[in-house]
């Protein structure tokens, strides 16, 4: 058995599959981020340990057998956050997560500082990044600063709460900055760039590399008598791509979730800064990813359902399920800020051509465009870099949205594929990193692709009319971004 467990932003997700790969059991645990400023988001890394265990109870209750014989765990993580540790391992602030903007002043002192950076890291810096993070505390909270010991990403942290090991993964550690992408190995230049040591930073391993063992308190308290190993496990979108098999050079897939990533898997360390696109490595050994990402995607639509008072599945069915064309409306989709193509924390979302007639369904299908438009910029953004997609894997919660699903494969203008019923998020993803580093089975054998249970193809008809619509959308950045 096997348990891969999955640090999100609102939740944290567990799985235990067997040898087959076969889900046994699954629990997740709630998780509350706390927004004490404007553009501020923590949370406190006690909380993900409490729901850890919580998790880990769920499981254990469900199935004490399959938990007394799990021999691997692997973990999926969110992104760039700064969880700050002093000598004693000791927790120095709340964790500022990969959606907090308020570094944003401290990437231009980057670049400023060592123009190199983009060179070395294959991306541009990013308020959400970790290293401009720890600028911000240098500058802002010195004193703290001073006593940081290590810098662990949200995982890692239960990684060191589970084994003792400061550790963390080539994937996960590709978004903090401090990463030369292309060497796999911490950068000197950016971490003396950002005023940091080698020192504070945990050691590196591939994804599916055995970090430890969890401890034996451990062991007894979650009934693991085995004490299974703990993989190096991959940040949140390279993991689902493990549970997805997304492993292969010109592996594709789109998530439809909270905030939407497009994911393209690479042979070789494969950038382009121009456009904000994240080139990261990939959680399996020798293999690097490509990402553009939107940082508003299924929030978008539960942002007009807060303000409507209305679920979002109930807005999106009010459009029925035949698309003829897009919305009289456009909606630039940056309610939190955007990565790519525009790398800005700052600009906010923008509706165009709102008028009287404009109700519900008009803001509703205006929403869905908008967000459909921000992926074909990331697809444009990354075939700039090199990537040929030809078709996506289409996972993620939005993609109960048929007609969402149609708009997509519209806009993109190629088709959508959906995995059969099955778990092959970031906690499948996980699972599987932990059956590698138990076995020391290869990644190639391991990571197959699901069942594909039907596919979405661009409406023909209405492909016109949204080519249009898209580049009217493609003004609206350079049009509104200096209005303050």
């Amino acid at each position: 058995m096997y348990l891969g467990l999955d640090f999100g932003t609102s939740s944290v997700k567990g799985v235990i599959i067997d040898d087959r790969q076969k889900i046994v059991a699954t629990a997740s645990s709630p998780l509350k981020v706390s927004r004490p400023h404007y553009g501020w988001s923590e949370q406190n890394p006690e909380h993900w340990w409490k729901a850890a265990n919580a998790v880990v109870k769920s499981l254990r209750k469900q199935k004490p057998k399959a938990v007394a014989q799990v021999k691997g765990i692997g973990m999926s993580g969110q992104q760039h956050g700064a969880t700050l540790l002093d000598y004693s391992g000791k927790v120095l602030r709340p964790c500022m997560l990969w959606n907090d903007a308020r570094s944003f002043e401290e990437c231009a002192d980057i670049l400023r500082d060592c123009p190199e950076a983009k060179a070395i890291t294959g991306n541009i810096p990013l308020a959400g990044f970790t290293a401009p993070k720890l600028l911000w505390v240098k500058k802002h909270e010195p004193k703290i600063f001073e006593q940081v010991a290590k810098v662990l990403l949200p995982k890692d942290y239960i990684r060191y709460r589970m084994t003792g090991t400061y550790g963390s993964d080539m994937s996960d550690s590709a978004g903090t900055y401090w990463l030369d992408v292309a060497k796999r190995d911490w950068s000197d230049v950016m971490l003396k760039a950002t005023s940091m040591r080698r020192d504070q930073m945990p050691d590196l391993f591939e994804g599916t590399d055995a970090t430890g063992r969890i401890t034996d308190k451990l062991a007894r308290e979650w009934g693991m008598p085995l004490k299974p190993v703990v993989a190096g496990g991959g940040g949140d979108n390279a993991s689902a791509a493990v549970g997805i098999g997304a492993v292969l050079d010109g592996d594709a897939v789109l998530s439809l979730g909270t905030s939407g990533v497009m994911f393209v898997t690479n042979a070789k360390f494969s950038p382009n800064t121009a456009r904000a696109v994240h080139a990261f490595c990939h959680a399996v050994p020798n293999t690097w990813h490509q990402m553009g990402v939107i940082l508003s995607a299924t929030d978008s639509i539960e942002w007009l359902a807060r303000l409507l008072k209305t679920p979002a599945p109930k807005l999106t069915a009010a459009l029925g399920k035949k698309l003829e064309g897009p919305s009289e409306v456009l909606l630039m989709p940056y309610f939190s800020g955007e990565r790519t193509p525009v790398g800005d924390s700052q600009i906010r979302a923008a509706f165009i051509g709102m008028g009287q007639e404009s109700d519900a369904k008009v803001m509703t299908h205006a929403v869905l465009d908008g967000v459909a438009f921000a992926f074909r910029e990331s697809l444009d953004a990354l075939r700039g870099g090199g990537a040929t997609v030809n078709r996506l894997t289409a996972v993620g919660g939005g993609t109960h949205s048929e007609i969402w699903l149609k708009i997509i494969a519209t806009v993109l203008g190629i088709p959508l594929d959906l995995p059969a019923a099955g778990d092959v998020g970031g906690a499948f993803g996980g699972a599987r990193m932990g059956l590698m580093a138990a076995t020391g089975a290869s990644f190639k054998t391991v990571c197959t692709k699901p069942k594909i249970a039907r596919t979405i193809m661009p409406e023909k008809k209405a492909q016109a009319a949204y080519e249009a619509a898209y580049h009217r959308y493609t003004k609206i950045y350079s049009a509104v971004r200096n209005i303050k």
